[in-house]
């Protein structure tokens, strides 16, 4: 298995920014995908999740409405799309595997002026 996350970076409040998970080495399609965060000095939370097929997806209520998850099957791709973004999201983000304890490297998402 490996989990490949990329696409973070500084960005002002407000501002957007979409983070990639490419996938390998297990049959992508047949497992739920989700984004967990860690914040500084906090745990690790799950941000959200999306099915097999895409047709379902889950949000914290603290970026619900802000952030869009999806995934290409095709390219064993999982997505993460943040809007309006504030310092409060500043965290380590990581794509994990819904059920499965292996974690990527992450990608570093700081949100500040």
């Amino acid at each position: 298995v490996q989990l490949v996350e990329s696409g973070g970076g500084l960005v002002q409040p407000g501002g957007s920014l979409r983070l990639s998970c490419a996938a390998s080495g297990f049959t992508f399609s047949r497992y739920v995908m989700s984004w967990y965060r860690q914040a500084p000095g906090k745990e690790r939370e799950l941000v959200t999740s999306i099915s097999q097929t895409g047709g379902t997806t889950d949000y914290a209520d603290s970026v619900k409405g802000r952030f869009t998850i999806s995934r290409d099957n095709a390219k064993n791709t999982v997505y993460l799309q943040m809007n309006s973004l504030k310092p409060e999201d500043t965290a380590v983000y990581y794509c994990k595997i819904l059920g499965i304890d292996y974690w990527g490297q992450g990608t570093q998402v700081t949100v500040s002026s």
